[in-house]
């Protein structure tokens, strides 16, 4: 029975990860279908409408949103969005983890993204940090006159979505060759996922 129980788990953390994502890229998928092939069969005549124009139409209006989120103007009507979702209690909690979210994802331009793996001696031990910027902002410049190679270092907490950002010389942190997508995975899982190479039976 514990066998039993074990393989069963076993087969389930090699599913769910799978499922998850295929289930994500359905809800998406059908989700943008329905609203935006709702909203287009009130538009255009129903010969011209086909399945699956809705889920099109759903790609391009992303694509053009993030386009359009370069200039200045949009900028600004999103950063007053923001101040004005800040202000709703319960809004900005949902909204906060959300953004905090899709920090993780991908973005046009590189400085946006984490920029590389490093660790930080911190009481005897080492945290896994990510650097996000290599410059200390100018309002923070004038309170540490004499630290001039301060860089931006998020590290995230496990098993939730937040973390702390610590600005911290350069010279104390010790560069790795990890990828980035490999160390979010070992810090926000806890280091559980970490299989030592060779080691067979982890994965039984």
């Amino acid at each position: 029975m514990r066998r039993l129980r074990k393989t069963f788990f076993t087969g389930l953390a090699a599913v769910l990860p799978v499922a998850v994502t295929l289930y994500l890229i359905y809800w998406l998928s059908t989700t943008s279908e329905a609203v935006l092939g709702a909203a287009l069969k009130l538009i255009l005549p129903d010969a011209w409408y086909r399945p699956g124009l809705g889920l099109i139409v759903g790609f391009l209006v992303v694509l053009m949103v993030g386009m359009l989120v370069n200039a200045y103007a949009v900028r600004w009507f999103i950063k007053q969005g923001e101040e004005l979702l800040a202000r709703v209690p319960l809004v900005k909690t949902i909204y906060g983890a959300a953004k905090d979210f899709t920090r993780f994802l991908p973005a046009n331009a590189p400085r946006r993204d984490l920029q590389r793996v490093v660790m930080w001696k911190l009481n005897g031990g080492y945290v896994v940090g990510f650097v996000t910027s290599e410059h200390l902002p100018d309002a923070l410049k004038t309170v540490t006159p004499n630290e001039s190679d301060l860089v931006a270092v998020y590290f995230p907490l496990s098993y939730q979505i937040g973390g702390h950002t610590i600005f911290i010389p350069h010279h104390e942190l010790l560069e790795t060759t990890m990828h980035v997508e490999e160390a979010l995975r070992l810090v926000l899982t806890g280091g559980m996922t970490f299989t030592p190479p060779g080691d067979e039976s982890a994965r039984r």
